[in-house]
């Protein structure tokens, strides 16, 4: 196959990105999660929320110590692949990931051990304080991380200098570019969406099981409140980013509706199949001017379309007008999902329904894939550039040979698929395990493996003190 190094290189970032991306999102809901139970076994003396604390912070040790390492292999790929990318970027992102580093690595590991050990010695209201602060590093790391990505898709307070190099000329117009506010909120959003899915499912998991099981019911009820409230304001955050991007993406918000031609009162294409060597979407089940009034909140506005660039400035039609299909697929299912448990919350049958669990299971893992969806839509959008108008991802690539990139690709698959399978399926087995009154703490005696991190099989402990 003559596949060149570039594309190796594409899909090699697309491959780790898309495995590390699934661990902070679920660490940045968990973190959240955690400390929403501890404020509440504070507050309420509740034993059921310390035991659900006890619970999910084994879980969030696993999910943070494979977040962490999948990100580093990730970081290591701006030097040997993307080295001009590096280059010419460099003044402007290297500052903000450092920052990200600084500010929020260092805040959550510092804290994380006092989470994860610590209630005993330093006391339930300093534990509080800890769980806190490991919430909010979380809420950081994606603050910069974020703020890196949409300078990358909607560039501001730079200039050029005479080497070729982005250079700042303001710091808070790089940081809170025109993308950001709407981009972070969105995913934050998308966390603790994902994490209230994988929650209620647990939580539905265990009620087929026991519908008396305490902990089971509880998880089970603030998964299903979290849906409720959080997925109508995804859908808002999501059309005031869908405006967003069509103000300074135009270009994406037509392949991402499968627009060819520029259209005044566009339809809104609910189904088709993009026909590139045509230019059109085929099969086409389409609401006439739904697709203007969603985008521009006029009936009659004009959306333009793919024909208006150069064939060489487009993004892929196909990839993004299914990616984004099936992000918003998912959003609806969410909405119905949590409408769902507030009908059975109101006639009070919520845990017992079988059906509900069910499908709360099934659900389980779909936030995961619509942020997957997600982010294939914002990135597979910004192409063929890798700074939005400024910078190609062809004069961004290092000077590298195919047969290395393919190597080193098909290494990371046995890898990723060996290292974080086995993460995936001990995260699986402690699901498994019922929430017990009262969890047992981690044991302390037990070192922590990878930097810290990674906690061992032989924490999972019974309150019997047998080994799971």
């Amino acid at each position: 196959m003559d596949i060149s190094a570039l594309d190796l290189a594409r899909w090699q970032f697309a491959f780790t990105v898309s495995f590390h991306i699934i661990f902070p999102v679920f660490s940045i809901g968990l973190a959240s999660y955690l400390a929403v139970l501890n404020g509440l076994s504070l507050l309420t003396g509740r034993e059921v929320f310390l035991s659900l604390f006890n619970y999910w912070k084994k879980i969030f040790a696993v999910a943070f110590g494979m977040g962490v390492v999948s990100g580093i292999v990730m970081s290591y790929q701006f030097g040997t692949n993307w080295s001009v990318f590096s280059d010419k970027v460099g003044p402007v992102l290297g500052p903000l990931m450092g920052y990200e580093v600084l500010s929020a690595f260092f805040l959550e590991a510092g804290f994380l051990g006092v989470m994860l050990f610590g209630r005993e010695k330093v006391g339930h209201k300093l534990h509080f304080f800890a769980t806190l602060m490991v919430a909010a590093g979380t809420f950081m790391s994606a603050f910069w991380i974020l703020s890196v990505n949409s300078w990358m898709q909607t560039p501001a307070g730079y200039a050029m200098n005479a080497a070729g190099q982005f250079i700042v000329t303001d710091w808070w117009a790089v940081i809170f570019n025109p993308s950001f506010p709407y981009r972070l909120v969105h995913m934050l959003l998308a966390s603790y969406l994902s994490t209230a899915f994988v929650v209620g499912a647990v939580g539905a998991f265990h009620l087929l099981k026991s519908r008396e099981n305490a902990g089971a019911r509880t998880m089970f009820s603030m998964a299903m409140w979290m849906a409720v409230v959080t997925a109508p304001l995804q859908i808002i955050a999501g059309d005031f980013h869908g405006l967003n991007t069509l103000k300074y993406q135009p270009a994406k918000i037509a392949a991402m509706e499968g627009h060819y031609e520029t259209h005044a009162g566009a339809p809104l294409i609910l189904f088709g199949i993009p026909n590139k060597a045509e230019e059109r979407v085929d099969y086409q089940l389409a609401i006439p001017k739904l697709g203007s009034l969603i985008l521009t909140h006029d009936a009659n506005g004009v959306i333009q379309g793919l024909k208006e660039w150069p064939a060489d400035q487009r993004p892929s039609v196909a990839v993004l007008f299914w990616s984004f299909r099936i992000m918003v697929g998912i959003g609806i299912a969410m909405l119905a999902l949590g409408l769902w448990s507030l009908l059975l919350r109101l006639k009070k049958s919520l845990y017992a329904s079988p059906w509900m669990h069910r499908a709360a299971i099934l659900m389980g893992p779909s936030g995961f894939v619509a942020v997957l969806a997600g982010w294939i839509t914002t990135e597979a959008g910004r192409q063929p550039y890798t700074v939005y108008g400024l910078l190609t991802t062809a004069q961004s690539v290092s000077a590298i040979d195919a047969a290395a990139v393919g190597a080193s690709l098909l290494a990371f698959i046995v890898v990723y698929f060996a290292l974080f399978g086995a993460g995936t399926f001990y995260i699986l087995r402690l699901m498994r395990k019922p929430p017990e009154m009262l969890e047992p703490e981690l044991p302390t005696t037990e070192p922590i493996r990878a930097a810290g991190i990674m906690p061992s099989p032989a924490m999972n402990i019974h309150s019997e003190g047998k080994s799971a």
